[in-house]
């Protein structure tokens, strides 16, 4: 019976990816002038490929900017040049990360910083300025 305890709390802990037995993985930051709409655990894909996820979303006062944390898995290598873009799955689906690989041969390590950014495009903001504009 103790087994079978042991067994439903390790499958639920790795099913409900709470990450106490996963130490493989890389945490590499990126900073968004706009992280509007983007939850902590959306997916982060390059490729079309879900590569990890994002871990933390927090706004700093310092810079005016969201410092996101992006938590890769450590098999992924990221060039040091690539771009990071908040994106929409879909018209009005969930946000997410896209990363953009660059050329470049050297790779971000642990802890280091996507520096090129694109946030997520404020719909209403396009749909207003299209309405506006186009009377005139």
């Amino acid at each position: 019976m103790l087994a079978g305890i042991i067994a439903i709390t390790f499958l639920a802990l790795r099913m409900g990816d709470i990450g106490l037995f996963n130490n493989n993985e890389l945490t590499i930051k990126a900073r968004f002038t706009s992280a509007s709409g983007l939850k902590e655990g959306a997916y982060v894909e390059m490729a079309g490929v879900t590569v990890g996820k994002v871990k933390r979303i927090v706004f700093n006062p310092e810079t005016y900017l969201a410092d996101v944390d992006i938590s890769l898995n450590n098999n992924i290598k990221v060039p040091e040049d690539s771009i990071a873009s908040v994106r929409t799955s879909g018209i009005i689906g969930d946000k997410f990360i896209k990363i953009s690989a660059g050329g470049s041969d050297a790779y971000l390590d642990q802890g280091m910083e996507i520096v090129e950014t694109e946030p997520s495009i404020n719909l209403e903001e396009l749909i207003s300025k299209y309405i506006f504009e186009s009377g005139e």
